[in-house]
């Protein structure tokens, strides 16, 4: 039984997607050692270098996407409603966690140049801005950022000077923003790409 999208937009969800082996693993005889079984969210792990009688290790998340999930599905059952959300004046929040090479910039940003392989970002974007254009009753007002956060220091990347260092702040009525942080109006997919 599904979540109630109220439910849904007020938790935290876990998912995790694994990629499939790359060609440089491929040439050097590497072995799958995750199994997923995505209608019951479960990753299974197989310690290589176990005794055989070893179990493997599993784990249940919300969701699980394996190597051959497009980056449509992953959009449509992660990030889609939150999408949603923000639109009706919710916050929302999606971020990617991983060791690099796992596969975070792929499912985050993807390949702009074709369309199938857009990440969540992009598609993102494009959610947004069809909402507006066929909304009749109601205005919104987009403004674009960039941050990342590395080693637990935040960096504005829209900044002149991205390696200077933003603190996390909080205010009574609006709550935890950035100080500092640039923000740029927007109004279309283009105008938000090119910032």
């Amino acid at each position: 039984m599904g979540l109630h999208p109220k439910q849904e937009s007020e938790c935290v969800r876990v998912v995790v997607r694994c990629r499939p082996l790359n060609t440089k693993e491929r040439n050097e005889n590497r072995v799958r050692i995750v199994d997923m079984v995505k209608e019951q969210g479960q990753v299974t792990l197989r310690n290589s270098k176990a005794e055989a009688g070893e179990a493997p290790k599993s784990f249940t998340f919300d969701a699980v996407f394996d190597w051959d999930s497009t980056q449509k599905e992953v959009y449509e059952n992660t990030a889609a409603s939150i999408v949603n959300s923000t639109l009706e004046g919710y916050n929302g929040t999606i971020f990617a966690y991983g060791q690099t090479g796992t596969g975070k910039t792929h499912t985050m940003e993807g390949y702009s140049d074709d369309p199938a392989q857009q990440g969540i970002i992009p598609q993102s974007f494009d959610h947004v801005f069809r909402a507006i254009e066929s909304s009749a009753n109601t205005q919104y007002l987009v403004r674009a950022s960039f941050l990342e956060i590395y080693n637990e220091e935040i960096r504005d990347l829209l900044s002149k000077s991205p390696k200077d260092k933003l603190e996390l702040k909080e205010h009574k009525d609006s709550g935890v923003y950035v100080k500092g942080l640039n923000a740029f109006v927007v109004k279309s997919v283009p105008e938000i790409k090119n910032v």
